[in-house]
């Protein structure tokens, strides 16, 4: 008896959160997307000359963003463990479609033309790379063993190898973190880490090397913005 009194009394009685636990939504996660996205009101209303319009329409992507995360979170976690390998696969035809056909603008080839709109393949791999680590991953005792972690590598690498020939450097990062991350919480060993980290330092001078002029900009903008504070480095500072 004084186990259930003590659990009625942690419930979370506001009527917000029974909502919440009723849409299949996590509460805290809801919360820190919540206080994020009011942030980025904050930030843009001041960035953007106190311009309510596009306060408006930040507002609009936002509840869109939330109706679609509230709709996602009915679905069965199995179909997306089902659809993950057709996903992926999908996206990585996209992403070769966007080498042979895409559009290019500003210097970049990252879009495909249809018809009314345009479509960015790789903002589809952001989801897809993960998801598809994950179903692998899920197929094989946990930790992943050496040949687990090399297909999930590879995996990893193929994506990534493709935005960043478009070139998007910043979306190649993201997909290789998320995939990263998925390996991180299937339990890899702090030594394996440690390696990885040693690798891809010793790899930093290669990479330098081939990265484009304003890539390396932004990399020094982002380490010492002070050098430039009225130009690349202002929204930094």
């Amino acid at each position: 008896m004084l186990t259930e009194t003590r659990h009625e009394q942690f419930e979370p009685p506001s009527l917000l959160g029974t909502l919440l636990r009723k849409l299949h939504i996590d509460i805290p996660l809801f919360l820190a997307l919540l206080l994020t996205a009011l942030l980025s009101f904050v930030i843009l209303y001041s960035a953007g000359g106190q311009d309510m319009g596009v306060l408006t329409r930040q507002a609009g992507r936002v509840g869109l963003a939330f109706a679609i995360m509230a709709a996602l979170a009915h679905v069965d976690p199995y179909q997306f463990k089902r659809y993950s390998t057709l996903l992926f696969g999908l996206g990585i035809l996209l992403l070769l479609a966007v080498l042979v056909m895409g559009q290019i603008g500003k210097g970049a080839q990252r879009w495909l033309e249809l018809g009314l709109f345009r479509f960015q393949p790789s903002e589809m791999i952001k989801i897809t790379t993960p998801m598809m680590i994950a179903w692998y991953l899920a197929e094989h005792p946990l930790p992943p063993k050496p040949k687990q972690l090399l297909v999930a590598a590879l995996l990893i690498i193929l994506p990534t190898l493709l935005i960043a020939k478009q070139p998007d450097l910043g979306t190649a990062l993201l997909v290789a973190s998320a995939g990263a991350g998925v390996l991180f919480f299937a339990g890899l060993s702090w030594l394996f880490i440690g390696a990885i980290i040693a690798v891809l330092t010793a790899l930093t001078p290669i990479i330098w090397h081939f990265m484009r002029g304003y890539q390396r900009d932004r990399v020094l903008t982002f380490l010492n913005p002070e050098a430039d504070p009225l130009g690349r480095g202002y929204h930094i500072i």
